[in-house]
């Protein structure tokens, strides 16, 4: 049975993304995976990484069941939106807070790039924005996507990691949302 970790990134639970990660958990829930829903939004934790890596802050429960989750699932899918090139604060400080030295990459002396402990894992970014996915690539070169899905995803090993780029949102139709929340029913129902 797989296991299966949804991460809603979103801040605000009415967002379309919190339709977003419910259709892909439906989707998910025909096949004989089992399924895991986190919202960052809904845990209890300082975002701050206060000391960088020089101290460690002790985790806060909602941390520590958080990082077991995501070191139990096999595919995790990712879903936020793209604010000002990257993804909310929240998640920022999510991320920072796990994403630890020892916890999903282990430095090794004497080499630029450290082992990564979050192999054999892999993972969807579903990403709602108001910018058109052509100007993301062509002008901007996809800071979000570059930032998440390569510098810290595929960083800690997880791979491969496939992209959902839904655009744009602001004054999006019923009908344009119900086509995205098919879709990634669908995905969910292909674990892809």
């Amino acid at each position: 049975m797989t296991q299966v970790l949804i991460i809603n990134g979103h801040p605000d639970k009415q967002s379309f993304n919190h339709a977003l990660a419910e259709a892909y958990k439906t989707g998910a829930a025909q096949t004989n995976a089992s399924v895991t829903t986190l919202n960052i939004a809904d845990l209890d934790f300082n975002p701050n990484l206060q000391f960088g890596y020089r101290k460690r802050t002790d985790w806060e429960p909602d941390l520590e069941n958080a990082i077991g989750k995501i070191k139990a699932a096999q595919h995790i899918v990712w879903i936020f939106p793209m604010w000002w090139s990257g993804y909310p604060a929240l998640m920022k400080g999510f991320i920072d807070r796990t994403f630890l030295p020892g916890v999903t990459f282990q430095p090794v002396e004497g080499k630029p790039l450290p082992k990564k402990l979050l192999k054999g894992k892999t993972s969807r970014i579903i990403i709602t924005s108001d910018t058109p996915s052509w100007y993301d690539v062509l002008y901007l070169r996809r800071p979000a996507i570059n930032q998440f899905k390569k510098g810290t995803l595929q960083f800690c090993g997880i791979d491969p990691v496939k992209v959902t780029y839904i655009s744009p949102i602001k004054n999006s139709s019923e009908k344009f949302r119900n086509k995205w929340l098919k879709k990634v029913s669908l995905l969910g129902e292909q674990l892809k």
